[in-house]
């Protein structure tokens, strides 16, 4: 019997619970022993493990979180603790890792690979949905309806006051969050670390949304794009409008995930298992056009998912 290992690791993602059961309900009725790694790569090194079964993981599906849990390992970016998690999948007879997470947890799997010679295969779990070489990823269409959610509750207060309200979602180095959630809230503008947009063209862009007979405006801004709250002040300074600031930080992580990611979470962790029988090779599952696809662990790690700009000027045309 082959035995497996599972690990969720850097931020949560609604959905990961989904794809976990989606590895252990598919692994064992193919002679596979799954075994979880606790609290990320802090727990792989440490070695404490949870022996995972089809009873295990029932009623996970609609948990967000994740029941392994994750923790920032600083000790796992150094060779020797690379080494260290290396001998103890050796020592427990791990044949593949199975890392859902994100593309920092990616790039230490491709060297945990090295070190083992073990097979690695990334779930890609993130709100930001920055993963090259897949469209999606788990936790993104969740974490975008938490967001359009909480926008359309402020919209009702923006509107009642005539404010401009500025509300910040997570993406410290992309903006793909941002750019869906705006586009989808109908924000006049939509700001994001890809893209460089001066603040003199920000208050244009407002004054003219007044000129319109628009009485309130949404900025949707990725928390890379810089400080909000400068932001917010230099638009009521230049401007003379009531601005409001919005953050709504680690909500967008939690929650029971919708549908598509509990979809997407089920295709990732299946294909992810057929990987480990069909083949040693180590790489990440995705989907691209509506297919499942996989991709090499070096081209998911060295490649920048790049932003469809196409769909940032379609916002700034229906914001009119």
């Amino acid at each position: 019997m082959r035995k497996i290992g599972i690990v969720t690791s850097g931020g949560d993602a609604p959905g990961m619970n989904a794809a976990i059961r989606a590895v252990v309900r598919t692994a064992i009725p193919k002679k596979m022993e799954v075994i979880g790694f606790k609290r990320g790569y802090a727990g792989l090194l440490n070695n404490d493990i949870r022996h995972l079964g089809l009873r295990t993981v029932g009623g996970i599906i609609h948990l967000g979180g994740t029941i392994l849990r994750t923790e920032r390992c600083p000790e796992f970016k150094t060779d020797e603790g690379i080494a260290k998690a290396a001998e103890v999948l050796k020592e427990n007879d791990i044949s593949a890792l199975v890392v859902i997470g994100g593309d920092g947890s990616f790039k230490g799997a491709s060297k945990l690979r090295r070190a083992s010679g073990i097979q690695m295969i990334g779930i890609p779990a993130s709100i930001d949905n920055d993963i090259a070489g897949t469209d999606t990823t788990i936790g993104f269409d969740t974490a975008v309806n938490t967001a359009v959610q909480a926008i359309d509750k402020i919209r009702d207060t923006a509107m009642s006051h005539g404010r401009v309200f500025i509300v910040e979602v997570m993406g410290r180095r992309r903006g793909f969050l941002a750019l869906e959630v705006g586009l989808t809230v109908g924000a006049e503008v939509i700001l994001v670390p890809e893209v460089t947009r001066d603040i003199e063209d920000v208050c244009d862009t407002l004054i003219k949304s007044r000129k319109k007979e628009k009485e309130y405006s949404i900025i949707v801004v990725a928390e890379g794009f810089g400080d909000s709250s400068k932001l917010k002040n230099e638009i009521t300074k230049r401007t003379g409008f009531e601005v409001r600031l919005t953050i709504l930080g680690h909500i967008q992580r939690g929650g029971s995930p919708t549908a598509r990611s509990r979809l997407i979470a089920s295709l990732f962790g299946a294909y992810a298992v057929d990987k480990i029988v069909d083949s040693d090779r180590s790489g990440v599952v995705g989907l691209r056009d509506g297919k499942l696809v996989f991709n090499s662990l070096d081209y998911v790690t060295e490649n920048e998912k790049t932003l469809d700009t196409d769909l940032l000027r379609l916002a700034e045309e229906l914001a009119i």
